[in-house]
């Protein structure tokens, strides 16, 4: 019997089982059942030696002893490594089994230094029986370690009681069997006798305290590691089999070393080596091989009820050992009589402890109930309980605020009859898919459909999905007005909210659509752009509100122009797109033909008169067309049709452009050429040249004129004409080219600096002759630059009263007149002159005389470059230097080339001229040499030109024209 107490203490692997312990756990399927079958086979190789006595009676008692004693201390080793490489609070449990089996081994090996080293029976007490009894309480303390534990007081005391009632019961039968003679021979006192008594005691009562806790293990385990501890506890179990065995009078006078009762112990120690590995081996390989499943709620109702029977059970064993004594004849002994009432009054405190528990139980479950009751009853949500085939078994009673109709109403009606057909397919399919899913990983699914009203309405609503019972439990709310308001919200960020057209997010995506859709393939499928020709003039002329009223009426002629499938949009402003699907023709012409002809009615339709307020209003359309060709991407395509659009702007407005790739070309010169004038700017390849303005009186020079030229790379000197028209293009003006108005500005501002201290300079080497610089209304009215830094640039460089002269360009007429005098005024009165610039061009020339504060006009260029050729041009001409004469004010003549120009505009009454038939742009060191001179020969003939020469003198060649191109002067 000692060694059946070290085998089942004992619990090690066997030599290839605890190769295991360095593996990684995450061993495959075939590696764990491999594992398995060498634990049967070992354990049934000892099974077979055993009941074939080994052979001889010598290796009997060696394997009897010593083989134990290795499975016990293999068992100690495998649960002393397993809770050195876990960290939790199980750790404490398996280094208790580790020790328990240590002290079975020690047992075991003592039994065999007696039998087969020194060759004689054990004395009886010895080590062996000092070993073997301290097997069971470290077993006892690590089962109470794994076993879940109480959080109540309560709790630990049914843990206690349900503990006696096993033990108890088992007390009782075992003392009416086996256990009453031993007492009495302790009670006796015979010599030698008691020691072997007391141990024979000691044994069942340890086996019996280690069989309750078993039990109690097992009802009360903890959910972590369950695989490892139904192990051990199987382990322990087969353990206690055996000494159970051992004890009985059957065995115990006849057991010897080495016999089959010692197969059970050897079995029980390898079973607990293996626990802690094997078994977490075997689950891992399984949850690696089978994918997870849906957890479903098992009906378990015997293995559910066994504790609670396990009361009962308890009792009936101690009645069992109470009637055999009865039953046999035998007076009942007082240990028998103790134990079975103290196992009676332990079970009627452990139901006095349930019936308090349920009665509080119940009482909890009431004012639970009723406050779930009171939350549906009083929610606002709409809950209701589908059975498994569809039927509302349960709707609260908010169903009558939210769909209109009683809760009673739609009990037992098919929840597929409240949902829109459009919708059932959808809700089912989710439904079903809910369903199949693992509850774990999808607890709850949401739901939005629509469902009818009591009023046949149709209401969005949003459910919250749960399982119940193989049915479904759905919360649900009202949520139309949310969806209307998105729906709302989502037209409002895709249309415009002048025209309700969409705009030009939704219009790019149903270009993308279009171009990676279904009609992917279809090259016939055009962009067109469009814009108002004039639009900024209405909105100028009769105010914005008229112009909204236009954009409004465009917008529902291009909607009623474009065809059914096709997209009507505006982009901002006065400019508008549209789609065009194509037919799938991959002719060419056909295709440019069909889209020319939708383009053209669509101008047409455009540019009719428009009945604003009261008044006819006329716009024009500039219409771009692109094509979808192969690869093209939707930014490209909408690209093209901008440049296609502005194209037919430049070609006189009121026509209709299709791409061309020459366009992009253009594009890309133009954006180069934006390029090298901003590194112009920073890298100061700007000179300033000066025009003499001469009196045609006299030939005296009055003023010079400030004009910017642009040194390139290859010595050439670019006009305001051609690098002012690339500055514009840097602005944005055209292509889409995102705005550069810093450049502009830049360039303006270095133009009026230079000016105004060259002009300084000159003053003080005593030509006190005024500068001219050319600046446009908008310029002047730059909040950037104010009259303050002005003030400043002529203080700072002395500059006196009267030496700067503004030349005004011919404004926009989207400037206002008021703030332009204002600012003009206030120039005046820093001592600067103004000239309006280009008068005799323009729709707004006589109304910028008429109301803004001027000093003198200068006669637009092509009134010049005609004068002698045609009577009527003459005419004009004369008539508004008679204009400027009568107002007293000076003229002067832009773009004087000729020598009969001259003399007709002296005979006019023009008092001024600047141009060729005097002198070209000069820089410095000429403009210096000119007016050390100081006058310059007036032709009355074909004169030539003061500073005419060849390149012996040094001096300008002198080019008849706009002289778009300037050698670089020599230094």
């Amino acid at each position: 019997m000692g060694r059946a107490e070290a085998g089942r203490r004992g619990g090690p692997v066997s030599p290839p089982g605890a190769a295991l312990l360095t593996r990684p756990p995450r061993a495959g399927a075939g590696k764990g059942l491999a594992a398995q079958l060498l634990l049967a086979v070992v354990s049934g190789g000892y099974a077979v030696g055993a009941a074939l006595g080994w052979g001889s009676t010598e290796l009997a008692k060696f394997m009897g002893d010593f083989g134990l004693s290795t499975a016990g201390l293999l068992a100690a080793v495998s649960c002393f490594h397993y809770a050195r490489s876990i960290d939790r609070r199980e750790r404490p449990a398996w280094l208790m089994f580790a020790f328990s089996s240590l002290m079975g081994a020690l047992g075991n090996a003592v039994w065999g230094w007696y039998e087969v080293i020194l060759g004689q029976e054990v004395p009886e007490p010895s080590l062996a029986d000092f070993a073997f009894l301290c097997f069971a309480p470290p077993a006892i303390v690590g089962l109470l370690v794994l076993a879940k534990r109480p959080v109540t007081r309560a709790g630990w005391v049914c843990l206690g009681l349900d503990s006696w009632l096993i033990g108890g019961s088992l007390l009782t039968l075992s003392w009416s069997l086996a256990l009453a003679n031993a007492a009495r021979t302790v009670q006796s006192g015979a010599p030698g006798s008691v020691p072997r008594a007391a141990l024979s005691l000691a044994y069942p009562l340890l086996d019996i305290a280690l069989v309750s806790m078993v039990l109690v293990l097992h009802f009360r385990r903890s959910a972590n590691n369950r695989s490892a501890v139904n192990t051990a506890i199987a382990a322990l179990a087969l353990t206690v089999l055996s000494d159970a065995l051992f004890t009985s009078p059957l065995l115990n006078t006849t057991y010897r070393s080495g016999e089959i009762l010692d197969a059970g112990w050897f079995a029980g120690s390898l079973l607990l080596a293996y626990a802690p590995w094997g078994a977490r081996r075997a689950e891992s390989a399984e949850q690696a091989v089978r994918p997870p499943r849906a957890e479903r709620p098992h009906s378990r109702p015997i293995s559910g009820s066994l504790p609670a029977l396990t009361p009962y059970l308890a009792a009936a064993v101690c009645t069992l050992g109470i009637l055999y004594n009865v039953v046999d004849g035998r007076k009942v002994d007082r240990m028998v009589v103790f134990t079975g009432c103290t196992v009676v009054l332990a079970l009627v405190i452990r139901q006095g402890i349930m019936l308090v528990d349920n009665i509080a139980l119940t009482q909890e479950l009431a004012q639970k109930e009723n406050h779930f009751r009171s939350l549906v009853q009083g929610s606002s949500d709409v809950i209701m309980i589908a059975a498994p085939t569809g039927t509302l078994r349960y709707v609260s009673p908010a169903a009558a605020g939210v769909y209109g109709r009683e809760a009673e109403e739609l009990v037992g009606t098919e929840l597929a009859t409240l949902i829109h057909p459009d919708d059932l397919g959808r809700v089912v399919h989710e439904v079903r898919r809910f369903l199949a899913a693992p509850p774990s990983e999808e607890p709850t699914t949401r739901i939005e459909c629509r469902f009818e009203s009591g009023d046949g309405d149709w209401l969005n609503v949003e459910s919250t999905v749960n399982r119940h019972q193989g049915g479904l439990i759905l919360n649900s709310r009202d949520v139309t007005e949310r969806v209307r308001l998105q729906a709302q919200l989502q037209h409002s960020a895709e249309h415009d909210p002048l025209t309700d057209l969409p705009n030009r997010a939704l219009f790019t995506r149903r270009v993308r659509q279009a171009l990676t859709g279904r009609r992917a393939g279809d090259h016939s499928t055009a962009v067109l752009f469009i814009d108002l020709d004039g639009f900024k003039a209405v909105n100028d002329t009769i105010g914005h509100q008229a112009g909204d009223e236009l954009l409004v009426e465009a917008a529902r002629r291009l909607q009623d122009s474009v065809r059914a499938g096709d997209t009507a949009a505006r982009l901002g402003g006065d400019e508008f797109a549209a789609l065009i699907t194509g037919d799938g023709s991959r002719d060419r012409s056909a295709r440019e033909y069909q889209a020319h002809e939708i383009a053209d009615r669509l101008r047409t339709t455009l540019s009719q008169p428009y009945r604003i307020g009261g008044s006819e209003v006329r716009v024009a359309a500039s219409i771009g067309v692109a094509f979808a060709d192969p690869g093209i991407t939707p930014s490209d395509l909408m690209r093209n049709a901008d440049l296609a659009m502005y194209r037919a702007k430049a070609g006189g407005k009121n026509r209709v452009e299709l791409y061309a790739p020459q366009m992009q070309a253009e594009v890309v010169r133009k954006a180069e050429l934006a390029g090298r004038l901003r590194t112009a700017l920073h890298e100061g390849e700007f000179a300033l040249l000066h025009q003499p303005v001469v009196s045609l009186a006299g030939g005296e020079v009055m003023a010079v004129a400030a004009q910017a030229r642009w040194r390139s790379a290859q010595g050439i000197l670019f006009t305001p004409a051609e690098f002012l028209r690339v500055a514009e293009y840097s602005e944005g003006a055209a292509h889409g080219v995102a705005p550069d108005a810093s450049r502009t500005a830049e360039l303006g501002r270095w133009l009026l600096e230079e000016a105004v201290e060259q002009a300084a300079e000159r003053h003080r080497a005593g030509h006190h002759v005024p500068v001219a610089v050319r600046m446009t209304a908008q310029r002047l009215l730059d909040r950037s630059a104010p009259l303050a830094s002005l003030d400043a640039l002529l203080t700072r460089h002395g500059l006196p009263s009267g030496a700067l002269v503004i030349e005004l360009a011919d404004s926009d007429p989207r400037v206002p007149f008021d703030e332009l005098e204002r600012r003009l005024t206030a120039l005046r009165r820093l001592g600067v002159l103004i000239a309006l610039d280009g008068f005799g061009s323009g729709y707004a020339a006589i109304s910028a005389l008429r109301r803004l504060p001027v000093d003198m006009l200068k006669l637009d260029r092509g009134l010049v470059e005609g004068l002698v050729e045609s009577a009527r041009l003459h005419k004009i001409t004369a008539g508004l230097l008679r204009i400027a004469n009568d107002l007293g004010m000076q003229s002067v003549a832009d773009g004087v080339d000729l020598p009969e120009q001259v003399s007709a505009l002296r005979a006019m009454g023009c008092t001024h001229g600047q141009g060729m038939a005097f002198s070209g742009p000069l820089d410095e060191y000429r403009l210096r040499r000119a007016l050390v001179r100081g006058t310059f020969p007036v032709p009355g003939g074909l004169a030539q030109p003061a500073l005419a020469g060849g390149s012996s003198s040094g001096l300008m060649v002198i080019r008849r024209g706009s002289n778009n191109e300037t050698p670089v002067p020599p230094a």
